[in-house]
């Protein structure tokens, strides 16, 4: 099945982020996805200060938006960090998915927050206005079982573990890496969680934005079970095509069966929640 990624020029108007994004995903459709997403932050400029002032509800304005698309071009759309999520008087970093029958098929609370600090490079701390999710989020589509995480969460290997042990085939992050992190790291952490775990892994970032407060990376990718990069985007606005092939998934996993062969009674990956 074909998977577009969406990277996004996000401007800080949230209107024109919506339709730009709605556009993008119709264009993906004619030309033969099935499963589309949207980076992280994709509606809003990314930083602590902006988070409470473009936060919604869900549902709400972005989330029916991407609902009515999804319905629309009959694609199982993930929704980014669609929006920082305001619920209960908390904000969270929150990914919406929507079926092709416009349906929301799971919601994503971003589970590990990005609170860093290299010195002389960046300091952040999303902890500062945003509460971490509590569980793992996983949905079905005719072509296999995708597992969501976002940004930061993909650093954290037993994540991804249990998303294998659950079944996922694909495991798609929505991100938004630094000009710090991204050329160290984005790459690298991929093809780690794909060959341990003989699953594709999708990034989508925003397009990078020099002029941001906080200039994302871009280089939205596919990494295949073997942990080879299949596709890869620059830096500016644009939509990555990369066919899944599940044949070759299971052609890997049949010949180096390490799933089948770990020593359960040494160590293992508990779900806790």
């Amino acid at each position: 099945f074909r998977l577009a990624l969406i990277q996004l020029h996000v401007s800080a108007v949230k209107s024109d982020n919506l339709q730009r994004a709605c556009r993008l995903v119709r264009e993906a459709s004619a030309k033969g996805a099935k499963v589309v997403a949207l980076p992280e932050c994709f509606n809003s400029p990314y930083g602590t200060k902006y988070f409470k002032e473009y936060a919604e509800k869900i549902p709400g304005e972005s989330t029916q938006k991407l609902s009515e698309v999804a319905k629309e071009c009959s694609v199982y759309l993930v929704g980014g960090r669609s929006i920082p999520e305001e619920d209960g008087g908390k904000l969270y970093n929150t990914c919406a998915v929507f079926g092709p029958d416009g349906a929301m098929l799971a919601k994503h609370r971003k589970v590990h927050l990005f609170d860093i600090d290299i010195p002389g490079k960046i300091q952040f701390k999303e902890s500062e206005t945003l509460s971490p999710g509590n569980s793992f989020s996983v949905f079905d589509t005719p072509y296999c079982k995708v597992g969501l995480g976002i940004c930061y969460d993909i650093r954290f290997a037993e994540m991804a573990q249990v998303y294998g042990q659950k079944g996922c085939q694909l495991l798609i992050y929505p991100g938004a890496f630094n000009l710090t992190t991204g050329p160290a790291h984005w790459e690298l952490l991929q093809r780690g969680r794909a060959v341990d775990n003989q699953v594709y892994v999708a990034t989508v970032s925003p397009a990078r934005d020099e002029k941001a407060s906080y200039v994302a990376w871009g280089h939205s990718t596919v990494v295949n079970p073997w942990g080879e990069v299949i596709a890869k985007a620059g830096a500016e606005e644009t939509v990555l095509y990369t066919d899944i092939d599940l044949t070759k998934l299971a052609e890997i996993r049949q010949q180096i069966p390490i799933l089948s062969q770990k020593r359960c009674d040494l160590y293992g990956i508990e779900m806790k929640k």
